[in-house]
């Protein structure tokens, strides 16, 4: 029997794949207000509602929903070449790549575009270390939309095509921005120039979610990854960007491969920057938000090595196309955060290819090539495997002592979420930079055909900075409107992990 179809002219509710109605589609299922995603079936409590499952129902589908191109990162290009230790931070991390100053090891880079044809560039990097690859999946703004993991799909769904036209949207763009406002910092970024870099190898990288570098000893640190392009971050303005993308729309993949042909190899300089659980605490802002950055003055850059590319791939699809990241890929001295967008991509990002000998349980499957010979596909004294533990495995981790009720968490948007970008605006852009952000986007929010989202959009920049605001109404023919109301920062539940633990007694 065939399944209902539901049209778009009819009431629907929200429901999983397997019909089920679902009231909060964007919260996800975590340890009180900051701690990890819970990953638990729907009777692992007492009325819990399975909310971990919505989230996983809705990015497995996400993961497979475009055959044979991939859903994100689908156009883009990619060199070889090899990251390189400069300086030494066996203080911070017990990772076998960092113990020595001048190791080096071989990698691969991927360059691609996210959503869509115009948006963020993604920036992914795979170190193959002596204890396995090192997957950084980064992107070239230091923020990004969303810090709800559920929202992901539905936030590339309105960057890729209308389903019915198969166009380009705007009305889908920015009636996702509009209703999702703490978005902002990413979209001001965005219609700078900074967001029309001037090819794949003139912009810098950035991990935007925190990491962790763990020692032997457990003591750790939050960083943030910096991959800052030595040439400097080049850019186009739109007028350039617009020529190039109809005169030459693979522009950057062959002025990459260009500049390496002529042995004018890419490089850029590595850093991290550190910030202990203590400070975490004590920061402005929850350092687990991927819309937020650390300011440099208070976590300034500490350099740790050299990325450089200067090897083209023989064989494109092969060697680059096939590649796939992951950032679940550490090593030992190198954890995930509770960040809870990080947390879901460890699910999502998890099919890479493999460039590293392994030895493990996990045989056979859709093309799959390296399937380990005879040894048994099981825990076997026939053929036993070696297991290495983490030095730090069974050392008390301080800051992440987790306790509190299961609950379905979806972020607030309050005053915190338009402070950075309102000094981005006022204090680090130009006039010339201001001028370029009000034509970008009026160019782009003026193909919007709803009278009613231009208005939410513009309360969303009228709460950056109204003078922003009244220029982009003026230059698209429109009202000018009033900032849109939050809540104030001082409801704002500070990051507070390391509470104790809870002894229950069981009668």
């Amino acid at each position: 029997m065939a399944s209902k179809q539901i049209t778009n002219n009819e009431n629907a509710v929200y429901t999983t794949s397997n019909g089920a109605p679902v009231a909060r589609p964007y919260a996800a299922e975590k340890i009180g207000l900051h701690g990890p995603l819970l990953l638990q079936a729907a009777d692992s409590l007492p009325f819990c509602h399975p909310q971990i499952f919505i989230t996983i129902d809705l990015l497995a589908h996400f993961d497979r929903e475009r055959i044979p191109e991939r859903v994100v990162h689908a156009k883009g290009a990619g060199a070889h070449g090899y990251f390189e230790v400069t300086h030494d931070i066996t203080d911070l991390t017990s990772a076998a790549l960092f113990k020595k100053v001048g190791n080096r090891a071989r990698s691969n880079r991927s360059i691609s575009t996210v959503g869509g044809e115009s948006d963020p560039r993604g920036f992914a990097i795979k170190i193959r270390t002596e204890e396995g690859n090192l997957d950084w999946v980064f992107n070239n703004t230091p923020v990004f939309f969303i810090r709800d993991p559920a929202k992901f799909p539905h936030f590339i769904h309105t960057q890729k095509r209308n389903p019915q036209s198969h166009l380009k949207d705007p009305d889908m763009f920015w009636d996702y921005l509009s209703q999702n406002p703490e978005s902002i910092h990413q979209t001001v970024i965005l219609f700078t120039d900074r967001g029309t870099p001037d090819g794949y190898h003139n912009m810098h990288g950035y991990s935007g979610h925190p990491f962790k570098f763990v020692r032997d000893d457990g003591e750790w640190v939050y960083i943030q990854v910096h991959i800052r392009a030595d040439g400097g971050f080049k850019t186009l303005d739109n007028e350039i960007a617009g020529r190039l993308s109809g005169e030459n729309p693979d522009y950057g993949i062959q002025a990459l491969f260009k500049a390496i042909e002529k042995k004018q190899y890419p490089s850029w300089t590595v850093y991290v920057q550190t910030m202990t659980p203590q400070q975490a605490e004590n920061f402005r802002y929850n350092i687990l938000d991927l819309t937020k950055v650390w300011p440099h003055k208070e976590y300034p850059l500490r350099p740790i090595g050299k990325l450089v590319l200067d090897e083209n791939p023989q064989n494109y699809f092969a060697e680059i196309e096939q590649s796939a990241f992951s950032p679940s890929h550490t090593v030992p001295g190198i954890e995930p955060s509770a960040d809870p967008v990080l947390q879901s991509r460890l699910f999502s990002s998890r099919l890479t290819l493999l460039l590293w000998p392994v030895a493990n349980f996990q045989r056979d499957g859709f093309a799959t090539f390296v399937n380990q010979g005879a040894r048994p596909n099981y825990q076997s004294t026939i053929s036993p495997l070696t297991y290495r533990e983490k030095p730090y495995a069974n050392t008390e981790h301080k800051h992440e002592v987790w306790a509190g009720y299961a609950r379905a968490h979806l972020y607030e948007v309050t005053e915190l979420d338009f402070e950075q970008p309102r000094n981005l605006y006022r204090k680090v852009l130009s006039d010339l930079d201001r001028k370029h952000l009000v034509d970008n986007i009026a160019g782009h929010l003026g193909l919007v055909k709803s009278a009613e989202i231009k208005a939410r959009q513009l309360s969303v920049f009228a709460a950056v900075d109204q003078g922003l605001s009244d220029a982009i109404a003026k230059a698209i023919g429109v009202p000018t409107v009033h900032p849109l109301k939050v809540t104030s920062a001082a409801s704002v539940v500070p990051l507070k992990t390391n509470i104790g633990q809870t002894t229950v007694t069981l009668a």
